[in-house]
């Protein structure tokens, strides 16, 4: 792929798809895997570069990987990891970069992670200050320790109580990572529920897990425990299927259906948010897991706060669907997305008024009024800054609007690495 691409105006969109595996649940498997002892093996691995960054750390730790047709096997050492001398290169990807302060926070020795351009001005410490307090050494750069860093691991972690101050399921999963090698149990409370992934996983691996509720949130305690080896299944990713959700929905002539998706009701809060847009969107069930349906639909503008969509991570997709509703949207408390692969808060903004969108923000507020329907999008170019949601947002735009040119567009690797391709396919 080249690193600009243009994408056209579609006239008909239908068919079914496989988006890749989840993110969250592939990082988890790989991790989990590398830490129990023997072989497990991992079925519907995401293919992206960021999982591919998870990958190659936990060998260098000392875990093995095995590809087997369309299985993955990973082998954890008898003994547990060790150290790496070498830096671990987590390349784009956050979600690396704060599990694995975890991990090696639990792993004897000195470690070094380091990130690209874009995660390298990422903040790490919000899993520095949990961390610190069982005992481990996580050093960055600033107040809020970006890349790269330096994890110094104690001789041996304490078990802690931590709130967690914003909702964030990486740094719940990176002490909760840490406190299966600690002294005494761990807790954590969260007062906005994010998505359950590492707790459902740990419990399948056979650590014992106490999970609450408590109002909107949640609280985990973790009982210290080696994970066990497990066979995991890998669903699809409910935000990338939320692309091709909008997709349908502001398509003019479209009919959509991603299979297979994981559907907790933490991951696709944006159903519900294109629900009460009026579009035409649905989950069903096929077995364990979901089909999401999409067809085109008239939006109306709505109020969407970042608690319905605890990661913010579908926030730029659904940008473009308040664009092409009738009325004001107001996206309420978004300033975590100024802290993604990109600032996302000023990029959702952009790519809204190149989409002939009149668009202002108040603090961490911003709105849209949009253009009454995606044939009314204006064709525009778009600059990706490495953000590979933003390139699919674009994608969308222009695939149901009037076309554009996504600068930097070979950064949708990092997460699905065949969405044009697959795009493709639907025309």
């Amino acid at each position: 792929m080249s690193d600009a691409e243009r994408v056209r105006h579609a006239r008909q969109l239908r068919g079914s798809l496989r988006v890749p595996g989840d993110k969250s649940t592939s990082h988890r498997a790989l991790i989990l895997s590398a830490l129990a002892s023997g072989q497990s093996t991992i079925t519907g691995l995401s293919p992206g570069e960021d999982v591919r960054a998870t990958s190659a750390i936990i060998n260098q730790l000392g875990a093995t990987r095995y590809d087997d047709e369309n299985r993955v096997l990973i082998t954890g050492p008898d003994e547990g990891l060790r150290a790496s001398s070498a830096p671990l290169d987590c390349g784009n990807s956050g979600t690396t970069m704060r599990l694995l302060c975890g991990v090696v926070s639990a792993i004897a020795g000195s470690h070094q992670l380091v990130g690209d351009a874009s995660l390298s001005v990422r903040p790490m410490d919000r899993v520095a200050v949990p961390l610190g307090l069982m005992g481990s050494l996580v050093h960055g750069h600033g107040e809020w320790v970006t890349p790269p860093l330096s994890v110094k691991s104690p001789k041996e972690l304490r078990g802690i109580e931590y709130h967690v101050p914003v909702a964030s399921a990486q740094v719940k999963s990176a002490v909760l990572l840490a406190g299966l090698s600690a002294k005494g149990v761990t807790t954590i409370q969260e007062d906005v529920r994010t998505r359950r992934t590492t707790e459902e996983m740990l419990s399948a691996a056979g650590v014992g897990l106490v999970v609450e509720s408590v109002g909107e949130g949640r609280r985990v305690t973790l009982t210290p425990a080696r994970p066990r080896r497990h066979d995991w299944f890998v669903p699809g990713d409910p935000s990338q299927a939320a692309f091709f959700a909008v997709l349908g929905a502001i398509h003019p002539d479209a009919t959509l259906e991603v299979l297979s998706v994981e559907a907790s009701p933490e991951r696709v809060g944006f159903v519900g948010v294109l629900q009460r847009m009026g579009a035409d969107v649905r989950l069903s069930t096929s077995g364990e897991f979901h089909v999401l349906h999409s067809r085109s639909s008239t939006l109306q503008a709505t109020e969407i706060h970042a608690r319905e969509v605890p990661s913010v991570d579908e926030v730029p997709i659904l940008t473009v669907a308040a664009s092409a509703a009738t009325g004001v949207s107001a996206f309420r408390e978004m300033g975590e997305l100024r802290l993604k692969e990109s600032d996302r808060f000023r990029a959702s903004m952009t790519l809204a008024e190149s989409l002939g969108c009149r668009v202002w923000s108040e603090g961490e507020d911003f709105f849209v009024e949009g253009v009454g329907s995606a044939e009314n999008f204006l064709e525009f170019n778009f600059a990706s800054a490495l953000d590979h949601r933003m390139v699919m947002a674009c994608a969308v735009a222009g695939c149901a609007g009037n076309g554009c040119t996504i600068e930097g567009a070979s950064t949708v690797s990092s997460s699905y690495p065949n969405f044009f391709r697959d795009l493709a396919l639907l025309q």
